[in-house]
C-alpha cells in the first residue's frame, strides 16, 4: 500500500551534499542516530510535562521533520561511507521505537484524546516496527509497507500537533476517531508487513 516512504529517495538527493559535509568532518551514523533518539526522548518528555500548554506543540511538526532527515543522513552515511555496523543496526531499529514512544506520548495526556487508545497505538506502532525487521530473520528485506509507516506517522501528528498548536479545536467525534484510526491503519500495516515479507522470503528460499 502506499506510505510518504516512498518519497525517501527524492528527499535523500537533498540531503545528500549536507551527509557528505557530514562524513568529511567526522560525524558518524550512530552520532546521528543517537543524537536523533536523545532530542526525542527529551522533547517528548518537555512536551508531556507541560501538556497544560498546548501552544507548545508547534513544536512538534517541526522537530518530526528534522528526525525525518536526520533518520535519512544517519542511513545515507551508513550505506555511503562505509560506516555499517552490527551496532548501528541495532541502534537504527530500538532508537526508532524508543523515539517514536515518547514523541507520541503528550498525545496521551492531552483532554481530547483517551490515555488507552493513544497508548495502543504506542504499542502498535512499536510492533509494526517489529514487524517489518523480522523480515530480515527470514531471508527477506527490511519491510517499510504501509499504510501507517514511521513517515505516515509522523505526518499525521506533526498535523495534529499543528493543529492543536495553532488554537484548533477538536469536535468530541474527532478526538474519538483518530487514535482508532490510527490504531487500524497500524494493524493494517503490520499484517501488510508480515504478509509481503513471507512472500518475499518464499520467493528467495
Amino acid at each position: 500500500m502506499p506510505s510518504i516512504y516512498s518519497l525517501k529517495p527524492r528527499f535523500q538527493g537533498l540531503l545528500r551534499p549536507l551527509v557528505g559535509r557530514l562524513a568529511r568532518a567526522g560525524v558518524t551514523a550512530n552520532h546521528v542516530t543517537l543524537l536523533a533518539c536523545g532530542l526525542s526522548v527529551a522533547l517528548g518528555i518537555w512536551l508531556t510535562l507541560r501538556i497544560g500548554s498546548p501552544r507548545l506543540l508547534l513544536i512538534l511538526p517541526a522537530f518530526l521533520f528534522a528526525r525525518m532527515a536526520m533518520n535519512a543522513i544517519d542511513g545515507m552515511l551508513a550505506r555511503e561511507f562505509g560506516q555499517k555496523s552490527l551496532l548501528g543496526a541495532y541502534l537504527n531499529e530500538l532508537t526508532d521505537v524508543v523515539s517514536d514512544a515518547f514523541l507520541y506520548l503528550p498525545f496521551a495526556f492531552l483532554g481530547p484524546f483517551e490515555a488507552l487508545w493513544m497508548g495502543a497505538v504506542i504499542w502498535l506502532a512499536a510492533v509494526s516496527e517489529m514487524a517489518g525487521a523480522l523480515g530480515l530473520t527470514i531471508g527477506a528485506g527490511r519491510r517499510y509497507d504501509g499504510p501507517m509507516g514511521k513517515s505516515d506517522r509522523a505526518f499525521v501528528f506533526g498535523a495534529m500537533g499543528l493543529w492543536l498548536g495553532a488554537g484548533g479545536g477538536l469536535a468530541s467525534w474527532v478526538a474519538w476517531i483518530f487514535p482508532r484510526l490510527i490504531a487500524l491503519l497500524l494493524t493494517v500495516t503490520i499484517i501488510n508487513r508480515v504478509r509481503n515479507g513471507l512472500a518475499e522470503g518464499h520467493a528467495r528460499a
